[in-house]
């Protein structure tokens, strides 16, 4: 049985567009593309290479899949493109028969989320959502989520692509890992932890 893993930065009002460069997604008027770089450092470093460090395969929305698709292949080696080169990159498309022009890219056929429960009942490494925000929400409402992997930044973007929607069902989170860096990041690690319980302090 492989795990599923989500991988994902997030602003501090969950908006996850963008992160990494100006020009990445500027989809509804995003305008604030590029916003994880200035909190980089190198504990946040060391957080994503513990992530990317094992043997992983990727499983990708279309969108996601060609914006890494049109930089990693071709990335220098420095910038940490072999593991991401060398995983199984597979692909969740409303298209019949897309273009997946990155190496070892397998298209998921049927139902997204049908196909990912048949990959986590088969042998091998780790698999982890990288972006792909509606596969994500899919995947949470499936139940398929094993854990997340989450870079908390220390800024409010307003507007953008959010982790969860306002329909994503409700489910409780367990906090298993989480540290803080010198710029203020928190890099927490949760799995799902059943039902929303509730409660009242006027008892």
């Amino acid at each position: 049985m492989r795990e599923l893993v989500v991988v994902g930065s997030i602003s501090l009002d969950g908006v996850m567009q963008a992160p990494g460069t100006p020009d990445e997604d500027g989809s509804g008027g995003f305008e604030h593309g590029g916003w994880l770089p200035p909190f980089f450092d190198d504990e946040l470093g060391a957080f994503m290479g513990e992530t990317m460090g094992k043997p992983f395969d990727m499983v990708l929305g279309r969108r996601t899949y060609d914006i890494l698709a049109a930089y990693w292949p071709t990335a220098p080696a420095e910038s940490g493109a072999e593991p991401l080169n060398g995983a199984t990159k597979y692909v969740a498309s409303r298209s019949a028969a897309p273009d997946l022009p990155w190496q070892r890219s397998v298209l998921l056929r049927g139902d997204a989320a049908e196909a990912v429960a048949e990959l986590k009942r088969d042998d091998g490494p780790e698999l982890q959502v990288h972006g792909s925000g509606n596969l994500v929400r899919t995947l949470w409402q499936a139940g398929l989520i094993d854990r997340l992997r989450l870079v908390i930044a220390p800024i409010v973007l307003g507007n953008g692509k959010r982790l969860f929607a306002e329909d994503s069902p409700a489910g409780a989170l367990r906090l298993i890992d989480s540290r803080t860096t010198a710029k203020g990041v928190t890099m927490a690690t949760y799995e799902p932890a059943g039902k929303v319980t509730t409660g009242s302090f006027a008892e």
